[in-house]
């Protein structure tokens, strides 16, 4: 068996009821430390942050694209919340949660209108290698996020304490690899947790649990009401949406790459097809509803949508079920939550670190062009260091600059006298912005005869730099008193050169031929024929 096959537990062609309550279920008890956690990150209560994963986890559920994805609270989302936050208590005491909710409702706007006008469909310009880079880079922050579970009063555990957390978070991982190859139809990650948290509650084992966590960073437990609506009091001017806009942009950007990309990886485990404009639209409805009912916001999340398939949730249903159990959580079940150990969590975040990681990246190294190990890596790194969107650009932008570079190089000329003295010049390869050096170089004006003819059957003009540089090569052979005509231009060409006034001359008199300076077509006619 193949080291991921090893640890995947996914049915690719099975949705049920019950695999889906499970999955829903084990998501729930995962969803909870990291909500708090993020919360913290954010610098807000971490009652907040489980508001946020219940409205971004239950709306996505019904209205996403991808069913089987769960939303909630991020990480991505809350460093740059934490900014928002402290720059709208600097404006007014007591005002940097209005300014956040205000911006989640800004936020949600952006990533409808993006939904509307269909730009979910950009997210296929991705390469493979950002791809690839992104869930590594994930992996390695999902990794990262758990080491800071091993810390007890801003210490790292060390003796008994840590050798009890190492030990539990191994038999949860052990339960996870090992229950699958008994019955598959057992949902491995819920009772890896269920037998971890009996052993220390009726063991009486002193561990971490989520009370002692939540307390760790100063809060006081999960048990809350319902999350009510509340229209953000901030002041309704052009400062304050100068002030929150910036950040709506970068939210909405974060958030719906995050979301696109991941919709992308599940696709990709389940063998199925998401609509990217249909999550846009759903993740923009849930920022805008936790902007007034007192959430944090958040978007797709890679680990806890792993941790779903993988326990068969393959359907709405596991999403509604893992938002409505947090939900529960908060109202009635807090105490029995709290006791969990935090050991058994973050045994099921390694195991989606193992799963989330390709592998095959080792593999391939040798096999694939050294541009994108470069991308791969560099995507990778970026997205520890920085955050998704700024690793993705970069690596789109890097991609783009290679494709481009390697395209630019394959102009070719091919050059020929003909029994007339007309040189010919066949063109292979496009010609845009990046070739058009080579294509210059490939033209000896001064040495060539009176009649010049480019053919560009194996080519094509592609933007403004093309047309541009067909235009000072025509002024330098007429500058020398010859002629030159352009033959087999396809129709998109010819429409863009007629478009721009001013830089070709051409006539199409007969297709497929198209020349400059025509009063010569006559002589250049009776000169072929």
């Amino acid at each position: 068996m193949k080291f991921r096959e090893a640890f995947s537990i996914i049915d690719k062609n099975r949705i049920s009821t019950k695999s889906d309550i499970f999955s829903g279920l084990t998501v729930a008890l995962a969803l909870v430390p990291e909500a708090v956690a993020f919360a913290f990150v954010a610098g807000i209560s971490p009652i907040i942050g489980l508001y946020g994963a219940f409205m971004m986890g239950l709306i996505t559920s019904i209205f996403g694209g991808r069913p089987g994805m769960i939303s909630g609270a991020t990480g991505a989302l809350a460093v740059v919340m934490v900014h928002l936050v402290a720059e709208g208590e600097a404006l007014g005491e007591g005002q940097g949660l209005q300014y956040l909710f205000a911006t989640l409702v800004l936020t949600g706007i952006v990533q409808m209108s993006a939904g509307f006008l269909k730009l979910g469909k950009f997210i296929r310009m991705v390469p493979h290698s950002v791809m690839m880079g992104f869930v590594n880079g994930l992996a390695i922050v999902i990794f990262m996020s758990q080491l800071g579970m091993f810390k007890a009063g801003g210490e790292w555990l060390a003796g008994k304490d840590l050798f009890i957390m190492l030990g539990f978070v191994l038999l949860t991982m052990g339960i996870m690899v090992f229950l699958p190859r008994v019955n598959k139809n057992i949902p491995a990650a819920l009772v890896a947790i269920l037998v971890v948290s009996g052993i220390v509650i009726l063991g009486g084992v002193e561990t971490a649990t989520v009370k002692s966590f939540i307390q760790d960073g100063g809060g006081t437990g999960i048990k809350a009401g319902l999350p009510s609506f509340n229209v953000p009091i901030i002041p309704v001017n052009m400062e304050t949406l100068s002030f929150i806009f910036p950040y709506a942009v970068i939210l909405a950007a974060i958030g719906l790459i995050e979301s696109l990309m991941t919709l992308n990886l599940l696709d990709e485990l389940t063998e199925t097809r998401g609509n990217g404009n249909r999550e846009c639209i759903a993740q923009g409805l849930a920022n805008l509803t936790n902007g007034f009912f007192g959430g944090m916001g958040g978007c797709a999340m890679i680990g806890q949508s792993i941790i779903n398939v993988k326990s068969g949730g393959r359907g709405r249903l596991s999403g509604v079920v893992a938002a409505l159990a947090l939900l529960a959580f908060i109202l009635f079940g807090s105490t029995y939550i709290e006791m969990v150990p935090i050991a058994a969590l973050v045994g099921v975040m390694f195991m989606v670190v193992i799963g989330t990681f390709a592998w095959s990246t080792f593999k391939i190294i040798n096999k694939v062009p050294v541009s994108d190990v470069i991308v791969i890596v560099l995507v990778t790194g970026l997205t520890v260091i920085f955050d998704l969107a700024i690793a993705v650009f970069a690596g789109v932008i890097v991609s783009a600059l290679v494709f481009a570079w390697e395209n630019a190089l394959r102009i070719r000329a091919r050059k020929s006298v003909d029994e007339h003295g007309i040189k010919h010049y066949e063109i292979y390869g496009p010609l845009f912005f990046g070739s058009v050096s080579l294509f210059n170089a490939k033209f000896e004006v001064k040495e060539d005869p009176q009649e010049v003819i480019i053919d560009f059957k194996e080519s094509r003009i592609v933007d403004q730099s093309a047309i541009e540089a067909i235009n000072k090569l025509a002024e330098k052979y007429q500058k020398e008193g010859k002629t030159i005509h352009l033959r087999h231009l396809s129709k998109d060409c010819t429409r863009l050169i007629e478009r721009a006034e001013k830089i070709c001359d051409v006539n199409v008199l007969e297709d497929p031929d198209y020349f400059v300076a025509i009063d010569n077509y006559k002589k250049y006619k009776e000169a072929t024929s």
